[in-house]
């Protein structure tokens, strides 16, 4: 009998812009490659959580969907972050990754309070598209481990978030080319145990081989699941992430 691996995917109908449903696609695909069995659980409001849950994942959303979602994912705040305490991985884009932080002022003045996993706090400045964060988005990943890997993706956010509190959360990765958190950024992204919050839509995980057998690689020693990553071939997945790095840099 194959090993299961439990995909959560929250508000799959409000939080999934810029092809972020991808991710879930590109880790499936990889869990499949393993001879692992991806079990996918979309959770929309008014849904509980389910019983076990080896990965979460909440895609982008507007604002509007922000201020729709947000309360219910209050109510689920304590088993998301026990959860992430425990090991469980997590990825979280753009308007997910706000709503994962302590707190989101829009550029409407509207105050929509976040989960606080994550050390940070966004405020869009205004509603003007002239101070969003818009285009490729090329960063050099810091997480231990993935050190040498260059991340890239398509960022467009009018929030600007910052970090709160570095002693728990560290960034995902020092930016390149583009501009990350916030219009004058140094880097991009939150993570905080095998959680991780990003800008970088297209999808992301696609685009960014080694940061998908990085979410798979934790859980599966998490859960004692052997696995042999020789199977794989990573070569057009690694070649057009070198390629649009290269691009974009």
């Amino acid at each position: 009998m194959k090993p299961k691996f439990y995909i959560t995917h929250l508000y799959p109908n409000e939080m999934s812009i810029y092809g972020d449903m991808g991710n879930i696609i590109a880790i499936k695909h990889i869990l499949n490659e393993l001879g692992i069995d991806p079990v996918y659980q979309p959770v929309n409001i008014g849904e509980k959580l389910p019983a076990v849950t080896d990965w979460y994942f909440i895609g982008g959303g507007q604002d509007k969907e922000q201020l729709i979602i947000y309360e219910d994912l209050l109510e689920k705040k304590d088993r998301i972050i026990t959860d992430v305490r425990k090991g469980v991985g997590l990825l979280a884009i753009c308007g997910g990754y706000q709503l994962l932080g302590e707190k989101f002022l829009t550029g409407n003045s509207e105050m929509v309070t976040g989960i606080g996993l994550f050390d940070v706090e966004t405020v869009a400045p205004s509603s003007d598209v002239k101070t969003r964060c818009v285009g490729n988005l090329v960063e050099s990943c810091v997480i231990p481990g993935l050190s040498d890997v260059n991340l890239v993706g398509f960022e467009n956010h009018s929030g600007q978030t910052r970090f709160t509190n570095q002693k728990k959360c560290l960034p995902l990765g020092r930016v390149v080319s583009g501009y990350g958190n916030n219009l004058d950024a140094v880097y991009e992204g939150c993570v905080y145990k095998n959680a991780v919050g990003t800008y970088l839509h297209g999808s992301c995980l696609p685009k960014n081989p080694q940061l998908n057998l990085w979410f798979i690689r934790n859980q599966l020693d998490r859960k004692g699941i052997k696995y042999d990553l020789s199977k794989l071939n990573y070569s057009v997945e690694e070649k057009l992430n070198k390629q649009l790095v290269q691009k974009f840099s």
